[in-house]
């Protein structure tokens, strides 16, 4: 077989890093095998270790690329909004708070999703520095001034948290519920829905 071109080969890493920010939101970073990584990613087990030294070393890139996602999604709330960010922000907590979100693990906000594997880091690692990063970035977008809002933030991420947690019993929606209602001026909770990715149409 002939040598993977240098394009191939950051293309090849490209598709590690994003199953790695799916899989690792979805499952945990242990529950999460090498095979598990590269099989998602379309690639071969062999293939792993000319990229990365370890699912470890991964978790820098997959933190970044995950809240990388999240801000396009931001984006693509702005969007729907032109010049409005006080609705983009209430369709933002409708569909943080819904059932859709706190169903779709793998997709969902890494602010959440990653928090256990990141607080296991060494303190001062680089994991650490791009979740810090990434939570920054969403405090000050549900900000509505030149501040962060991280009470906002930190409702919301408990929620979705403990929603997750509670998952298949009642007191899980309850939570979605009591969470959107502390929160003033958002719209009926459970209904609000993702911009459509590119790709899903």
């Amino acid at each position: 077989m002939g040598r993977v071109s240098q394009a191939q080969a950051q293309e090849n890493r490209r598709q590690v890093v994003a199953a790695a920010a799916r899989l690792f939101r979805e499952r945990g970073v242990q529950a999460v095998s090498v095979a598990d990584l590269m099989a998602e990613a379309g690639l071969t087990h062999g293939g792993f270790y000319k990229q990365f030294t370890s699912k470890e070393a991964l978790l820098t890139e997959a933190t970044v690329q995950a809240f990388a996602d999240l801000a396009a999604l931001l984006t693509e709330f702005d969007a729907k909004r032109p010049g409005d960010h006080d609705a983009a922000r209430k369709d933002l907590i409708d569909y943080y708070l819904s059932t859709e979100h706190r169903d779709d693990l793998g997709q969902g906000c890494p602010t959440t999703g990653l928090s256990s594997d990141i607080a296991s880091e060494d303190i001062g690692g680089s994991a650490r520095a791009a979740y810090a990063d990434g939570v920054g970035l969403f405090a000050r977008w549900l900000s509505t001034d030149d501040n962060e809002d991280l009470a906002t933030l930190s409702m919301l991420v408990g929620a979705l948290t403990l929603a997750r947690a509670t998952a298949g019993s009642d007191l899980s929606e309850r939570i979605l519920t009591a969470a959107h209602e502390a929160l003033p001026d958002t719209a009926t909770p459970h209904e609000a829905e993702a911009p459509r990715r590119r790709g899903e149409d």
